[in-house]
């Protein structure tokens, strides 16, 4: 690793976008991320991986870059997506609101979720400007009003509602125009770093799903869990947030299932994914299923930060080409 990249000010934002069935378009997004509109190359950035699921018809896309450079990368890769993507035409079992669904910029080494707070602004202003009747909503640090985490403001959007494109125009952008069929309304905020952890269950019993995902719900720190059809399977899929140490209640006696990290001087902590697999595996044992697999889409926190200052280091931009398969 070359010493000039080291030190740098690095962030993340694991793009969702709603498409995944046509990788053409999902590639030209990816690629979007790592040129301006003149094609040329935007400095210190990488894409590292994107993950694509066909039943959700959703992809995220990790993009990494200097906390100066990412809002605009990620613009341009949020600019071509909207441009590809009509959610009008979307099919998939996964909610969305959005044809770009979610925007999070999370911090991967010396900057605070405050600042990434206020590039997720610039994020929704500039593209408010270069993609008219498109719409967003604010969350987490970049919410200067209320600060609500993604959870409480997609509650009170009815992402967690089955048929919420019919219902799309009568919701309120924070920045923007007011929503439309074909853009939808993109979430657009800053956290600390947020994992998804998904873990297949060997049955096609959904409401079985359901009671694990809420039991998930209700006893494991900073984590977020729903159950989906997948694969003729039930998926539990699952966020794992990074909190501090105000937000573990149960921190100081389990913290064996907590996992730490440092970033300025601030300690995070996140449910271990090998304990939050055990946990699912027990409660759906309860119910007399198996679980078959789990995948973690992308990385780690500390996985996300040391791949990026390789790539950067070593001006990889489509690192995700040259890796394969998922990072466990």
């Amino acid at each position: 690793m070359t010493s000039r990249k080291l030190g740098l000010q690095l962030a993340a934002c694991l793009l969702n976008v709603s498409e995944a069935r046509n990788k053409h378009i999902v590639e030209k997004i990816a690629n979007a991320a790592l040129h301006d509109q003149h094609g040329h190359k935007h400095p210190d950035t990488s894409v590292l991986n994107v993950f694509s699921d066909y039943d959700y018809n959703r992809s995220v896309i990790t993009i990494v870059s200097t906390a100066e450079q990412i809002g605009r990368s990620v613009t341009s890769a949020c600019v071509e997506g909207f441009a590809c993507i009509d959610l009008s035409q979307h099919d998939g079992v996964h909610p969305c609101l959005g044809a770009i669904d979610l925007i999070p910029i999370y911090p991967l080494s010396d900057v605070r979720p405050e600042e990434c707070g206020l590039v997720a602004q610039v994020i929704a202003e500039d593209l408010a400007a270069l993609v008219p009747g498109c719409s967003m909503f604010l969350f987490g640090h970049a919410d200067e009003k209320t600060k609500k985490s993604l959870a409480e403001k997609r509650r009170g959007l009815w992402w967690f509602k089955k048929n919420t494109k019919a219902d799309l125009t009568q919701l309120k952008a924070d920045v923007g125009a007011n929503p439309s069929k074909r853009y939808g309304l993109t979430g657009v905020g800053a956290s600390p770093y947020v994992i998804n952890c998904n873990v297949t269950l060997d049955t096609k019993d959904v409401a079985a799903g359901r009671f694990i995902a809420n039991a998930i719900r209700s006893h494991a720190d900073g984590v977020q869990a729903l159950a989906f059809p997948h694969n003729g399977q039930v998926e539990i899929a699952c966020n794992v947030e990074s909190l501090v140490n105000t937000q573990c209640p149960n921190l100081l006696s389990e913290s064996h299932k907590f996992i730490s990290y440092s970033i300025c001087s601030e300690s995070y902590f996140y449910v271990c994914p090998l304990h939050l697999e055990s946990q699912i595996r027990e409660l759906a044992r309860h119910q007399g299923i198996n679980t078959v697999e789990t995948a973690l889409v992308g990385f780690t926190p500390q996985e996300c930060k040391k791949t990026a200052e390789y790539a950067i280091s070593h001006g990889i931009g489509e690192y995700w080409k040259k890796r394969r398969g998922i990072f466990m």
